[in-house]
């Protein structure tokens, strides 16, 4: 919502004063020059990115438009579920979640959290990590090594989306010159035309230049920027799952294992001491 809004300040403060200046929008109706710019950032986006991007970059724009998709109820839902699976592992052994993890969809555990339930890429993170627990892995710092190299991955599949719009933001420019120069070639084949239409011609190719810059600075690059934040913000969940989980195998208490998890968080999501809680505290018993 916020890109929404910025791309339409960014929009209003430049037509409109550029209009307040007494500027005519006529000479500003280009879509040729357009064609050119975004055609060609188009293109050099499907050049220099491998297939997975290329999928992936309708989910980077939509992330980017909706911002973060976890809010503080999530993260409390979240918190909530790992004390319940750490109680239940402290109390009845890690053999009693095996049968939760194998089929998380069918498991009154999992399903009494309906929004986490919902992820299946972090219902898939946490199993995975709960299933190799009950197989034996008990050392954290190899876990922690294990988790690490995972979210850096998941990092760097993200980044890629954001670099690929950063990168086509910053070749606007330059394509604006490219459709400039073209302009400009076209004015000199009209050389013999009066000033009056010289001058048409010369603002038509400088409206090139206008628009490629407009483009980058304006609204791709600050769109880019903000798939970055939202990527980092929504790699916060994960990032507290491998808090919790490390914090549980080092043989810690479920619920200071769940508050190892809580600080992991961002302070503008992250649920006071008092509301985890009084959460974990209304959960059924395991």
């Amino acid at each position: 919502m916020f890109v929404i809004i910025g791309w339409v300040v960014v929009f209003v403060c430049v037509i409109g004063g550029y209009m307040a200046m007494g500027g005519k929008l006529g000479p500003l109706w280009q879509p040729f020059e357009l064609v050119i710019i975004g055609g060609a950032g188009v293109g050099a986006f499907i050049t220099a990115n491998p297939k997975y991007v290329l999928a992936q970059a309708g989910r980077g724009f939509k992330s980017a438009l909706k911002g973060p998709k976890y809010t503080k109820d999530d993260y409390l839902e979240l918190l909530s579920l790992l004390y319940a699976i750490f109680k239940l592992a402290k109390t009845k052994g890690m053999l009693a979640i095996e049968s939760h993890i194998e089929r998380p969809e069918e498991s009154s555990l999992f399903q009494a959290f309906p929004r986490f339930s919902a992820d299946h890429h972090a219902m898939e993170f946490l199993c995975d990590y709960l299933r190799m627990m009950t197989l034996g892995t008990d050392n954290p710092h190899e876990l922690a090594d294990l988790l690490d190299e995972e979210l850096e991955t998941h990092h760097a599949e993200d980044a890629q989306i954001q670099s690929a719009y950063q990168t086509m933001g910053d070749g606007f420019p330059a394509l604006g010159i490219v459709a400039a120069v073209l302009g400009v070639i076209k004015t000199m084949s009209s050389i013999t035309e009066p000033p009056e239409v010289l001058g048409k011609l010369i603002g038509g190719a400088l409206v090139g230049t206008f628009l490629g810059i407009l483009l980058s600075y304006g609204f791709v690059a600050p769109l880019a920027s903000a798939m970055g934040n939202t990527f980092a913000a929504d790699a916060k969940y994960l990032g507290c799952i491998r808090a919790g989980l490390l914090a549980h195998v080092s043989g810690y208490a479920p619920a200071v294992s769940v508050e190892f998890a809580r600080k992991a968080l961002m302070s503008k999501d992250r649920p006071s001491f008092f509301e985890v809680e009084e959460a974990v505290a209304a959960l059924p018993p395991v």
